[in-house]
């Protein structure tokens, strides 16, 4: 397993890991949406430090995971069952 030391900055903060190389690409894009989003929340609302933005971002990003991780859900029980219609419709075909 291939492993790299990176420094990502968050932030003007430097941040030193260890990443598997395959990972390195996320994580250092991952870092950059992060500084994209702080810079966004700096420029629009009226916040007092670093730590604040930080905290408004870290809720963003929640936020869109929670609600990404539903749709894939909701999706994944349409997909099951239109299949168990299909399956349902092939048997009585079967049996007819």
């Amino acid at each position: 397993m291939d492993e790299l030391v990176i420094t990502v900055k968050i932030v003007d903060r430097p941040y030193k890991m260890t990443v598997k190389a395959e990972e390195e690409e996320v994580i250092r894009k991952a870092a950059r949406l992060i500084n994209e989003k702080i810079e966004e929340y700096a420029n629009t609302y009226a916040f007092n430090d670093n730590q604040d933005l930080l905290a408004m971002v870290s809720l963003w990003f929640s936020t869109t995971s929670l609600k990404a991780h539903t749709a894939i859900g909701s999706d994944n029980d349409d997909l099951i069952n239109g299949l168990k219609t299909l399956e349902k419709l092939l048997s009585e075909q079967q049996e007819g």
